[in-house]
């Protein structure tokens, strides 16, 4: 009976040493349940390794920076360590990083200052007291993450996630960034005070401070995402009309085509019974001409070029070509979502070449613009590949990405060089430029 209460007297008295032991195993919970949080309201896939691995390094960092630091320094120097463990082991970007670190941090915020300021009223001891009684530490400590677990299974059970980060520009990126940097120093500031000061603050105030900090952070949010949504619908508006040209010169020249119909067969019995193969041979290549640029209008669709950024790109150029009696010969194989680069920087290769290649081949009596987007699996590349009809044949395929280099008056002369600037920031691009005597090519190679 003496070991026993020997045991409650420990557990219910003051003791440091024992209540720090026994806060390494929750170290270690909190670690696990704030993973869980960020990775089921991020959608972060994760295998079994990942997820041990954050926990582990993650806990441990926490434990020792404890040790040698005091508060809110350790506080901090653990949020660096977690957003760095997030970004490097979970393979995420910087935005989705500080996302995960920004929700589970201000969920636990919340729920211990709840707990914080009943605590007295329940067992008439203060919270920052409490935790340095064993008892006390085991039961409040369990009781936070108990409540953050049922957070965990309501967002599962509900199916609340985040996962439209892609929709944002990088400026919104930047400012959602800052906001959270801004919202996460805020909140350890306020978990500060209310610890040192929870017997000073009315309970009302120091619950009020946290919510409103969290509905300011979560329209900050939501008003982030709903401006980008209504940016993308704006972009889809502009797609849907260029495909609504490229559906209207489509019909023009089905209907044309479907009307000359007999007048082409008659053409080419004509020649027949002429016996003129030649003849034949000839209209037959003209035919195939206007059956090419009918083929083209039907690749250049949605279905095909898959995204919404380069197709908007492609379509765009196609009708400023068509408008100069330029031809595209279009071929697309390729998943486009599943380029192994940043679609804005290959949209705005794409931008670039195109509007070079349309330029030259303006010039030119036979204008010819070849686009093909496709892959090599043996040699593990994307390839993009355009090529044009040319009429300066003595240009310098080196000194045309000079910055300042152009062939035209008031040109600047930038654009090759900003592609070439593209090429610098990535490891894994490759742009081969040959000339020949009917094309000027560029290859754009993305190894994977």
């Amino acid at each position: 009976m003496e070991i026993f209460q020997t045991i409650w007297a420990d557990l219910t008295t003051e003791n440091e040493v024992l209540t720090t032991l026994i806060g390494i195993p929750f170290v270690f919970l909190e670690g696990f349940i704030s993973m869980l949080l960020f990775t089921t309201l991020l959608n972060v896939k994760a295998n079994k390794n990942q997820k041990i691995l954050y926990v582990v390094i993650a806990s441990i960092f926490s434990i020792f920076s404890s040790m040698i630091l005091s508060n809110p320094f350790n506080t901090f120097a653990n949020m660096v360590v977690v957003f760095l463990s997030i970004l490097l082991i979970f393979k995420t970007n910087i935005l989705k990083a500080f996302i995960c670190l920004f929700f589970p941090t201000i969920i636990a915020a919340l729920v211990e200052t709840v707990i914080g300021n009943l605590y007295p009223l329940i067992f008439g001891i203060n919270y920052c007291s409490a935790f340095n009684i064993p008892f006390h530490r085991i039961f409040a400590t369990s009781t936070v993450y108990f409540i953050m677990f049922l957070i965990y299974l309501l967002v599962k059970y509900l199916k609340l996630n985040i996962s439209k980060l892609q929709i944002l520009d990088r400026k919104r990126k930047i400012l959602l960034i800052l906001n959270i940097i801004f919202g996460i120093i805020l909140i350890c500031m306020q978990l500060y005070i209310i610890t040192f000061y929870v017997s000073n603050l009315p309970f009302f105030i120091a619950i009020l401070s946290i919510i409103s900090l969290f509905l300011y952070f979560s329209i900050s949010l939501y008003t982030t995402f709903t401006s980008s949504k209504l940016e993308t619908t704006y972009i889809s508006l502009e797609e849907a009309q260029l495909y609504n040209k490229t559906l209207e010169i489509l019909q023009d020249n089905t209907r044309a085509f479907r009307h000359d119909f007999t007048n082409i067969l008659l053409g080419m019995t004509g020649y027949m019974d002429n016996n003129d193969m030649e003849g034949l041979k000839k209209y037959h290549s003209q035919l195939l001409d206007d059956i090419k640029q009918v083929n083209n209008l039907t690749t250049l669709s949605p279905t095909l070029v898959n995204n919404p950024a380069i197709y908007n790109i492609l379509a765009s150029k196609y009708h400023k070509a068509d408008n100069l009696g330029i031809k595209i010969n279009l071929e697309v194989f390729l998943d486009l979502n599943d380029l192994h680069m940043k679609i804005y920087e290959f949209t705005r290769i794409l931008g670039i070449l195109m509007d070079n290649a349309i330029e030259a081949t303006s010039e030119c009596e036979d204008k010819i613009i070849n686009v093909s987007i496709r892959k090599n699996n043996r040699k593990h590349m994307q390839l993009l590949q355009i090529e044009n009809t040319y009429k300066d044949k003595e240009i310098d395929t080196e000194k045309i990405y000079e910055k300042g280099y152009s062939t035209k008056k008031g040109n600047t002369g930038l654009g090759l060089w900003e592609v070439r600037q593209i090429l610098k920031k990535n490891n894994n691009l490759n742009l081969y430029t040959s000339k020949d005597e009917t094309y000027f090519s560029q290859q754009l190679e993305i190894y994977y």
